[in-house]
């Protein structure tokens, strides 16, 4: 049987109340409702926090510094049907959101900037830090960064011969279905960051974390390739919407 060097899916059986500049112009051709409104949303938020209100009203508070003098709801709504929920908005690719009516370059960036702040925050908490220890805090993270993208991607978390990790590098971008992988690409970098032990991670754009027989197969050659080199490959996550699936919890390694 050949087999192909990339995992390929099986088959589906920060707000601060004063961070709004607003110009005199602004201010006169933004109705007094608005204002009121988006006074109110701000001081719930800082009241009660993101817990006190659903996805499409925090979707406003990050779409009042993009539009000023509109009322953003709509919008929120429609970026919600769009997508489903407030992560999926946020993680959209730059074009299909500019495809929605009345979302510009100044809504793709307040958007992106949560994305980017969302995926810095957590990976602080796993950078330099014991992987045992903070295994809930990986799993976060590889959800935040990977969970909602519609494509597949592979990255490596590297580790010291203390399991502290030490680097967190995306190796390839796929397709909906799948991503090239290449042992010798793994080891090579594996050996220029002189790391002993990996752990994979890629994602299924569906939603369902199963490994085909081709993500099996690809694990399988990368720690022979590994084995040889004398690093240990500790796991393979393959992340899902909601869920994630260990390749060393299924015994799968």
């Amino acid at each position: 049987m050949t087999q192909s060097p990339h995992m390929a899916e099986a088959p589906l059986p920060f707000f601060d109340l004063n961070d709004e500049v607003v110009l005199p112009t602004q201010e006169k051709g933004q109705p007094s409702y608005i204002k009121d409104h988006r006074t109110r949303l701000r001081e719930r938020f800082m009241t009660g926090g993101a817990a006190a209100l659903p996805d499409y009203e925090m979707l406003e508070l990050v779409l009042f510094r993009a539009i000023p003098r509109q009322d953003v709801k709509p919008l929120a709504h429609a970026l919600l049907d769009k997508f489903g929920d407030f992560g999926r908005v946020v993680t959209a690719p730059t074009a299909t959101l500019k495809g929605i009516k009345g979302v510009g370059d100044a809504v793709v960036v307040e958007l992106k900037i949560i994305e980017a702040a969302a995926q810095r925050l957590a990976r602080s908490k796993i950078m330099q830090r014991q992987v045992i220890s903070s295994w809930n805090e990986v799993l976060d993270y590889c959800h935040t960064v990977m969970a909602h993208r519609e494509t597949e991607q592979f990255r490596i978390l590297f580790l010291d011969r203390k399991n502290v990790m030490i680097a967190d590098e995306e190796q390839s971008k796929g397709t909906v279905d799948h991503v090239p992988v290449y042992p010798r690409e793994v080891v090579k970098r594996s050996l220029e960051l002189n790391a002993s032990a990996l752990i994979l991670v890629h994602n299924h754009p569906s939603g369902d974390p199963t490994p085909s027989e081709a993500d099996i197969t690809i694990t399988h050659q990368i720690e022979q390739a590994l084995t040889v080199m004398g690093i240990t490959l500790h796991d393979h996550l393959i992340i899902g919407k909601s869920r994630e699936l260990s390749f060393r919890a299924e015994g799968l390694i």
